[in-house]
């Protein structure tokens, strides 16, 4: 009997403890929908639209339905490709700023129904949205307000046709997870044949309040996206980067619609009123839209890499773009780079090292709450502190001396984002030495430092709004990744070619041909005056692994070159080093190429300063053989440079000339006109 007696008597007695509350939630706090929301992480952009035939970023407005025709359309490729990235939805560019429409919209004649496409019966959204249910991928819809084709826009009457076009688009085909307004708002446009500047005042033209009625009546689960939400803003650049310190909570009311001085809010506000977290945007190539000369600018998987540490790994979502191609393709670039980039993610987290840890708390609530719920792989279990006990450690014992480089750890968000600043340690000979160091965490936070050893580590909670309420913690070894080599050239034509680490091997091609290893090593700086294209790849004799090539397409070396302005300092502008910029005070750059050239085109790289200014928006471009007289041979917009600073590529028909010019009509901030590095086109 009296083996019996024991054990009911700790029943009885556990049952008499009092329960520990959980804790108080510090406001803001995420609603229903932002927390399924932020458990997709990573999703892609589909950008395909009039755009990709016109060989456009922004649409004027006066292009016609039939150019729109894709030979090849297949959304099931887009989806499958999405899938096995581990992307969790797509968003399609359902109508962007020219005004075109993917599906057979009742209120406007710029529409598929109007293009050879399908015959005119075409729904591109329908076969995207059944793409994406195949598959099991979430489906988003972005919108552009702003509309360079409608002859009303800038009226009231183009609000109700903004939403009529809303309402089609968010109840014929199901349920939508992302609604995603653009920031661009007003300008030049065709506007139905009026060719002119419009401008409008964001916060009070659009009647965003009503609208965000209208999305939340019509898909009630959808999240809406802005520059600040409501439900999930704009990261600040289209980098695809967060920050070390990115802060879930806006002062959303009062930045709302206007965003100025992004570098006041991008990170988020500690003190923020609401919930609305960032998500970070980017494109696979530097555009966001098809253009066949971007096809070996597709991002390098480094490149890839660093933007998922950087966004994911920095309390942030992801949304990673494909410019679907005039096929009405992926291309095969992209899916190759994408699909490489979802096996090394495979590779970096395959296996938890923690899991194989003992975890020691130096302070925990207790009843449901202990240090072992951060091990269990739930997020909605997890490891708190008594009230008022802001700083506190976690240990992990793993039982013998393991080799790591990386840490995760996710904040229970559900209660509020709390800390403030943590750090990493490891034990050696009784000693704690740090490792690394963080601010925020938020929904996930993932530090990496050098390949390091221990057994013990421990995880110091430093600072925080309130006392930490951590779900998961996990510790990693990711395999090495070799970068590809730099390949840079100076104005003289000499070529160098540098490996991220000295003990690399270095081989290299100049004919365009892919480089192999064991085939023309890289012995030193060589001479390349005349256009060529350099491809080069790093070999690691250790284990014989290779990196991916990296390019670089060279035309006329620039020696010969002579700026025609009194400013010493203009030589910056072709000095061939794109830190370094030139602000023309005649907002014009003038050229003596030494010799009569036959020129097929330019390119532009805006200055690459942390605070940028002169952002050449409008451009005309000239030519002369003499000096005295002068030929137009281009001009036009560089789209969407302001949130997009990369080189800027205009080809022409073939001129021949000795002089050029490209002048600034007008920067995108008003101030003289900068130049990062001009370089012509003659192949």
């Amino acid at each position: 009997m009296k083996k019996f007696l024991l054990p009911l008597l700790v029943l009885i007695l556990a049952s008499c403890q009092e329960k520990v509350a959980p804790p108080e939630p510090i406001p803001p706090v995420p609603n229903e929908r932002q927390i399924a929301w932020q458990e997709l992480g990573f999703y892609g952009f589909i950008h395909f639209n009039m755009n990709t035939f016109s060989d456009r970023e922004w649409g004027f407005g006066d292009e016609k339905p039939e150019q729109f025709n894709p030979t090849e359309l297949d959304a099931r490729q887009w989806a499958r490709i999405a899938k096995e990235a581990g992307m969790k939805g797509l968003i399609i560019t359902a109508k962007h700023h020219d005004g075109f429409v993917l599906w057979p919209s009742a209120y406007t004649e710029h529409s598929v129904k109007n293009s050879p496409w399908r015959d005119g019966k075409g729904d591109l959204i329908r076969e995207f949205v059944d793409a994406c249910r195949e598959y099991g991928l979430k489906v988003g819809i972005y919108y552009s307000p702003w509309d360079r084709n409608h002859p009303d826009y800038g009226k009231p009457q183009y609000i109700t046709y903004m939403r009529n076009q809303l309402t089609e688009l968010l109840t014929n085909y199901g349920e939508i997870y992302e609604v995603w307004f653009d920031g661009a708002n007003g300008g030049t446009g065709w506007y139905g044949g009026a060719n002119e500047e419009r401008k409008v005042d964001k916060f009070s033209y659009y009647d965003w309040l009503t609208t965000h009625e209208l999305v939340r009546k019509l898909q009630p689960n959808a999240m809406m996206f802005s520059d600040a939400g409501p439900d999930v803003r704009w990261v600040g650049n289209e980098n695809g980067f967060a920050y070390p310190t990115t802060w879930s909570n806006l002062m959303r009311d009062s930045v709302y619609a206007g965003m100025p001085d992004f570098d006041k809010w991008a990170t988020g506000q500690e003190n923020g009123t609401h919930w609305v977290p960032a998500e970070s945007d980017v494109s696979i190539r530097p555009g966001w839209y098809y253009h066949a000369y971007e096809d070996h600018k597709v991002k390098t998987l480094p490149e890839l890499m660093e933007i998922y540490y950087q966004s994911i790994g920095q309390n942030s979502s992801l949304l990673i773009n494909f410019p679907v191609d005039t096929r009405g393709l992926i291309h095969e670039k992209d899916e190759v780079a994408i699909l490489k980039m979802a096996a090394k993610i495979k590779e970096d987290f395959a296996e938890n090292l923690a899991k194989g840890a003992s975890f020691k708390a130096n302070a925990e609530r207790g009843n449901g709450y202990e240090v072992e719920n951060l091990n269990d792989g739930d997020f909605n279990s997890y490891w708190t502190t008594p009230d008022r006990q802001i700083q506190a450690a976690v240990e992990l014992d793993f039982g013998k001396e393991i080799a790591f480089n990386r840490l995760l750890i996710q904040e229970f968000v559900n209660l509020g984002q709390r800390v403030k600043s943590f750090s990493l340690e490891k034990e050696v000979s009784g000693n704690w030495e740090k490792i690394a160091e963080g601010t925020t965490i938020g929904y996930k936070r993932i530090l990496r430092f050098p390949d390091t050893q221990a057994q013990r580590i421990r995880i110091n909670f430093l600072d925080g709004k309130g006392i930490p309420v951590i779900s998961e913690i996990g510790v990693y070894a990711a395999p090495a990744l070799l970068f590809p080599p730099k390949i840079s050239r100076t104005p003289q034509g000499k070529v160098s070619i540098q490996a991220a680490e000295a003990d690399l091997e270095i081989y290299f091609k100049t004919d365009g041909s892919s480089p192999k290893a064991g085939e023309k090593k890289y012995e030193g700086e060589f001479e390349l005056t005349q256009p060529a294209t350099v491809q080069a790849l790093v070999v690691d004799s250790k284990t014989g692994k290779a990196s991916d090539p990296s390019r670089a397409d060279f035309d006329l070396a620039k020696a010969g070159w002579k700026l025609m302005d009194s400013d010493s300092n203009a030589i910056r502008a072709i000095d061939e080093r794109a830190n370094t910029y030139w602000t023309s005070k005649a907002n014009e750059l003038i050229l003596d190429l030494g010799k009569e050239v036959d020129l097929k085109g330019f390119t532009y790289l805006p200055m690459q300063a942390r605070y940028p200014s002169g952002y050449i928006a409008a451009y005309a471009f000239e030519v002369s053989r003499d000096g005295k007289n002068w030929k137009r041979v281009a001009q036009g917009e560089f789209d969407n440079i302001k949130n997009s600073p990369v080189e800027q590529v205009i080809r022409f028909e073939p001129v021949s000339g000795r002089l050029i010019k490209l002048k600034s009509l007008k920067t995108v901030d008003g101030n003289p006109a900068t130049f990062g590095e001009f370089g012509t086109i003659t192949r």
